[in-house]
């Protein structure tokens, strides 16, 4: 009895990985084993990438409430912790936002942090 390969399944595979690998130069884009490379190698980047973004936007926000806080004459760390101690439950992208946006808003955030 004749092996059973599966063709239309294979095909379907490979079919999605060359998709995948749409839009790169050269072999990578339509030669099987180097696409197939290079979409692994841009999927597993691409979840880096998920999580560094969470990383650098936490950074900017925290750059952005430090410089707002300093022309207020108080520092990033005192500050957080003068918004603990008083319960104020902003978090820091939303701190940010309104340091970047309403300058009298975090002035009043400010003042009753101090």
């Amino acid at each position: 009895m004749p092996r059973s390969k599966n063709k239309v399944a294979s095909r379907a595979r490979r079919k999605k990985v060359l998709k995948l690998a749409k839009g790169n130069f050269g072999r990578r884009k339509n030669v099987w084993t180097v696409a197939k490379n290079t979409v692994e190698k841009g999927l597993a980047h691409a979840y880096d990438g998920r999580k560094l973004k969470k990383r650098d936007f936490r950074s900017l926000w925290i750059q952005r409430i430090n410089a707002a806080t300093r022309i207020h004459g108080m520092s990033y760390s005192v500050f957080i912790n003068g918004l603990k101690k008083h319960n104020i439950n902003l978090d820091r992208k939303a701190l940010a936002e309104i340091a970047y946006g309403d300058a009298e808003a975090f002035k009043a955030i400010v003042d009753k942090v101090k």
